[in-house]
């Protein structure tokens, strides 16, 4: 049932994005979307809590308000009949672009997370290209299984999170919404993408021969994994993300309109809890 409800806020985000800009509709349609979203996340947090991950649960929550609030945004700019587009709520335009942005990444990331051939697909491959950069570095790593690589006897699963799906997803999102030549757009794609991916199988093989040579003592996986590889990641992530800024200073624009919509929805919300108007 949950599925149902993820792919319902996917339909409807990808509806308000293809619906002509001047037509109030859109917002009433992404709205919902961005409700049947915060379902979705809200769901997630159960999860979460289950596994005791509270640094997760707390994310899905944040993710889960700025869902709810998009969505009431939306609705009721569609309740006052204010159309997007050019010449309009510069907010409305904002919510517009980002609920395409959201249903682009969207399409690219969740059928690798919902649907079981393609999730065994895209794990396979990067196991095997793992197996392959092994090799290169002369590492008697043995593949025990379609998503599993020992080496001296540490064994490491390669997981979703493990084949930059995600990065990949949300940094398509975002250059594909932009407004912008399509020269731009497509040097934009090329200094992120491959980028990302090259730079994830790296990352992937660092960690198992930390662990599987115990670089850092028993707690190799630990550090190798969770510190060394993730401050990595978020480096790499931040370069990336200026050199993308520079090719589409409209991206910055985006971000600093999205900041401002949410500031508003939250000093409105402060206003009637408060009771100042």
């Amino acid at each position: 049932m949950i599925e149902n409800v993820l792919w319902i806020a996917v339909a409807l985000m990808v509806i308000s994005s293809i619906l002509p800009k001047r037509q109030t509709i859109r917002n009433l349609i992404g709205g919902l979307g961005w409700g049947f979203f915060s379902i979705h996340w809200a769901y997630k947090t159960i999860h979460y809590i289950e596994k005791s991950d509270y640094a997760n649960v707390v994310l899905m929550l944040i993710v889960t308000v700025f869902c709810l609030m998009l969505a009431h945004f939306m609705i009721k700019e569609y309740k006052q009949n204010v159309e997007p587009g050019p010449g309009n709520s510069d907010s409305i335009n904002v919510a517009s672009i980002v609920t395409g942005a959201t249903a682009i990444g969207a399409l690219f990331y969740f059928p690798f997370a919902e649907i079981p051939m393609m999730n065994t697909w895209i794990i396979t491959e990067v196991t095997d290209q793992v197996m392959w950069m092994l090799d290169i570095f002369s590492k008697s790593a043995v593949r025990e299984s379609w998503d599993m690589i020992s080496l001296n006897g540490y064994r490491v699963q390669i997981i979703l999170a493990c084949t930059a799906i995600e990065s990949i997803a949300l940094f398509t999102g975002l250059i594909i919404s932009v407004n912008a030549p399509t020269k731009r757009l497509l040097s934009a794609l090329l200094v992120s993408l491959p980028v990302i991916y090259g730079l994830n199988l790296i990352r992937d093989v660092f960690v198992i021969i930390a662990y599987g040579e115990q670089w850092f003592g028993a707690n190799s996986f630990e550090v190798a994994h969770h510190i060394i590889a993730k401050a990595g990641s978020g480096i790499a992530l931040f370069f990336i993300a200026y050199a993308v800024l520079k090719i589409l200073p409209e991206l910055l624009d985006l971000i600093d309109g999205l900041w401002k919509l949410i500031t508003e929805q939250l000093r409105n919300v402060v206003r009637k809890v408060t009771g100042n108007h």
